[in-house]
Parts: C-alpha cells; structure tokens; sequence
C-alpha cells in the first residue's frame, strides 16, 4: 500500500500542472496572502480555496473526476444530490459540464457553506440549491466533530467528549420528500455514509437511481461490506474502486437493478 500511496501522488503531479491555469498565483497566495486563494482551472471552474487539502480535493471531483470513474457518465438534465458538499466543487463541476441538471447541494460546517455559496457565485451557477445543513438518520441539532484540522474532515459520525459545533439536521426522508426522483446521489460525509442510508425508509430509497459515495471504514462500527449488504438487499447492484493510497477509503458505486 506504500508503494501504491508514492505512485498515486507522483501521478498526480502532471494533473495538477495541466489543470491548473494559474499556479504563480496560487503559489503566491499560499505562501503570502491568504485572501487571495483562488484557483483557475482549465476547464473554465474558479474556486476560493483555503488549504492545500482544499487543492487536492478539487484536484480529485474537478479535475480526475473521481466519482464518475467510480460510477457512470452523468447525463445533462439529471436530478442529483450532493451530501457533504464542502466548498462546492464537485457540484458546481457538474453544473458547469451539465446545465439543464438540478443539484441540491447539503453542506453543514458553516466555514464551508460560505465558501460554497461564494464558489457558486463565482462562477455564476443557478442551478444548485444549497442548503446548510446536515443530512442523518434523525431530523433536530445534531453535534459536528472534526478527525483533523481540515474542515473537509468534519463529520457528524465521529464520536468525541468535548462538544462539537451544532448543527441542524434532516433525514434523507426528509430531503427527497417532495422530489420525485434522485438520478444520482453523491455522498462524502466521512462515515455517516452509515447512518444515512441505514435510517432511510424503502420508498426514500426507492426514488434513487444511483449511488456513489466514498466510504469511511473504522469510524463507526460498520464498513463498506455492511453497505454492500445492506443496499443489495435493497435491489442495488454494487461497483467496487477502492482508494489507491489508503486502505479504509474507497468508492462504493450502486445503481438500481430495472
């Protein structure tokens, strides 16, 4: 896995280098002004960001696409979900590529529904509907715990003694109540993939055509088998990418049998 991990980032460098379109300036930003952290891409996308960990996980939605490897083409004019949108950029990817697409974009750490709601003016996408708030098994206030000092890694499944920062909660029954039906549901919420999922009703999941989310195995008790179980036994047929660099990560891919 060591050797997998080394090969997966020196890869990684000319994607980053094509990608980019303006990397003197976001060198400089990083380095000396903090206030000016934009990064250009070549597909046209603009993103406020505020951490390398932010570059590298618009490097991994934007410019390797990562959750589309894992699953299927994403067709224009689709209805999506996004649970644990961060700053917007695999959203806001989507919507540049596919216009005519509605995405309903959830995202509860404050400090990144910010950047969420600038990236989205920033690049100057309508079709997205976000929402600050947390998606879980239950609806009320609900505590936000971070593994790391990265905002991206903040989940409402982590366990903690010290209190985390409260924020409101729906359930997955709630927020595709009045939708019809979900083409694709994105999912990366640092393993209350678990407790979504698990807490939602067959009619809920009866709406969803596909899945692909990034599993987080040993936060909680359960792991991608259980997923797998679970989301068969609910008419899923399941794809497999695991994560090139780390273990307990990878992409978990379900769609719908006809």
């Amino acid at each position: 896995m060591l050797l997998s991990r080394i090969w997966y980032y020196l890869t990684s460098i000319p994607t980053l280098l094509w990608g980019i379109k303006n990397w003197p300036s976001v060198i400089y930003s990083l380095l000396l002004d903090p206030g000016q952290r934009i990064v250009s891409l070549r597909n046209g996308c603009l993103f406020r960001f505020r951490t390398l960990m932010d570059l590298w996980i618009i490097k991994e939605t934007c410019l390797d696409r990562q959750y589309e490897r894992a699953s299927t083409r994403l067709e224009d004019g689709w209805t999506l979900l996004d649970i644990g949108a961060g700053l917007g950029d695999w959203c806001i990817g989507v919507a540049a590529r596919c216009p005519r697409a509605v995405i309903y974009a959830y995202e509860p750490f404050p400090e990144s529904f910010t950047l969420l709601e600038e990236n989205l003016a920033l690049n100057r996408i309508r079709s997205v509907k976000a929402f600050p708030y947390a998606v879980s098994s239950r609806e009320g206030f609900i505590d936000l715990h971070t593994a790391s000092k990265n905002a991206v890694q903040h989940s409402t499944a982590l366990k903690s003694d010290t209190p985390g920062t409260r924020v409101q909660s729906f359930t997955l029954d709630q927020v595709l109540g009045e939708i019809t039906q979900c083409d694709y549901l994105k999912m990366d919420c640092e393993g209350a993939e678990y407790d979504i999922l698990f807490g939602a009703n067959d009619l809920t999941l009866q709406k969803i055509k596909r899945i692909c989310l990034e599993y987080h195995d040993g936060v909680t008790e359960f792991s991608h088998q259980d997923l797998i179980l679970f989301l068969e036994n609910k008419g899923f047929q399941i794809r497999l990418t695991p994560n090139p660099a780390w273990q307990h990560l990878g992409f978990l891919y379900a769609v719908k049998n006809n």
